[in-house]
């Protein structure tokens, strides 16, 4: 889990989103703060020009001439700044929330894949075994069929359940490797060797349901996707006013500076001014009306989508625990049909050596064990990615902790 949360895409990709958010408040909060800029000019004339001011020669235009200038601006009030910089946050910290839900349901995917592996490398062990087993049943067959015991008919059989069991560990070697590789692409990194069950987990599941009802409790105020929604419905209502906001007049001041190589009517090489703006727009053809229209209609489309976010929690706790609990139901019955299997295909393949079983029999209890181990592995972990549903509709992550 921390390997995908540290590699995948996914999560990377989230992160990546909210260091945009990061930046898109720095560039709100700059609304507020002053703006300076400063300029150079360099002009070659074809020759300059000199007057004379009380009989002394001055010149007006050089041949060559340098200035600069430097313009200071000062936001003094805009109503809009406001809401569009409490947007920009409520924007960052949901932002934040997403990040946390993408990380937290790359997790979850690569706790359920690394369980399915695991499941599918079970299935593998079985096929062996089974593939075994028919090896050993065939070498029996063709003693017995040699010393006239049985009929070749039973070695037949042999062999036909010899191929069968053949093809089912090659399938489930293909599944096997399959999974592996889906996992290997989640993790960001080639999984290589045996995988170790996870037994604290698988314990932890066959615990009472009853026992996870706390869980539930505050579900709403942990699910990072739920409150990065209600953080999105806060955003889009500070965007709905910001249209009002422009009712209110402007005001901002600014202040210029310049100096030059040349001097000029008040016989000073520079020049400076200061002045205070006032802008009002009065009317605008309706579009500020049109456009907070706009926005309180997505505050309701938000508002809806988080209103059917919340009813979907209770629904999402409720399947989960229903799944747990007959995931659980399905390992008990499992267990014991895996033994009763195995019982039955030790008795079956007694019987066959002493001629009382037929090889049809014997057959019979070798699948059925296969396919009750098969059940059993796939029960097992059918437990424990129950648990991980009901950490994920509760707002936990894998691990059974708050993200």
């Amino acid at each position: 889990m921390s390997l995908a949360a540290e590699r995948n895409e996914s999560a990377l990709t989230a992160q990546a989103r909210s260091e945009a958010a990061e930046a898109r408040v720095a560039r709100a909060r700059a609304f507020f703060l002053p703006r300076l800029n400063v300029g150079a000019t360099y002009t070659r004339r074809a020759y300059e020009v000199v007057r004379v001011v009380d009989g002394v020669p001055l010149v007006s235009q050089t041949q060559n001439a340098l200035s600069g200038s430097a313009t200071a601006t000062v936001p003094l009030f805009d109503a809009r700044g406001f809401p569009l910089l409490q947007a920009a946050n409520r924007d960052r910290e949901a932002t934040k929330l997403e990040a946390v839900e993408a990380r937290r349901q790359v997790s979850f995917q690569a706790a359920n894949a690394f369980l399915s592996t695991l499941g599918l490398q079970q299935v593998v062990q079985a096929a062996e075994r089974r593939l075994a087993f028919v090896r050993q049943s065939l070498e029996e067959a063709k003693a017995r069929a040699q010393a006239g015991l049985a009929s070749t008919n039973d070695v037949t059989r042999a062999q036909l359940d010899l191929a069968t069991a053949e093809a089912e560990l090659a399938d489930a070697v293909g599944q096997a490797e399959t999974s592996r590789l889906e996992l290997g692409y989640l993790l960001v990194a080639p999984v290589e060797g045996p995988l170790a069950p996870p037994e604290t987990l698988l314990g932890e599941a066959s615990r009472p349901v009853e026992s996870f009802a706390l869980l539930a409790e505050d579900a709403l105020e942990r699910r990072p996707d739920l409150l990065s929604s209600k953080l999105r419905v806060e955003q889009q209502q500070a965007l709905a006013r910001e249209p009002l906001a422009r009712l209110f007049p402007t005001l901002s001041a600014s202040g210029q500076y310049s100096i030059a190589n040349e001097t000029n009517f008040a016989d000073k090489n520079w020049n400076g001014s200061l002045s205070v703006t006032l802008g009002w727009s009065l009317f605008d053809g309706g579009e500020r009306y049109a456009e907070r229209r706009e926005r309180l209609a997505l505050v309701r489309v938000q508002e809806l989508d988080v209103a059917a976010r919340t009813r979907r929690v209770d629904v999402s706790v409720d399947r989960a625990n229903v799944a747990l609990r007959t995931a659980q139901a399905q390992l008990n019955r499992s267990q014991v049909a895996v033994e009763a299997a195995r019982q039955n295909a030790e008795e079956t393949s007694i019987l066959y050596r002493q001629g009382i079983a037929s090889s049809l029999a014997l057959s019979d209890a070798q699948v059925r064990q296969f396919e009750a181990e098969v059940a059993l592995a796939r029960a097992r972990y059918a437990l424990g990615s129950a648990l991980l549903e009901l950490r994920s509709a509760v707002g936990l992550d894998p691990l059974g902790k708050e993200p």
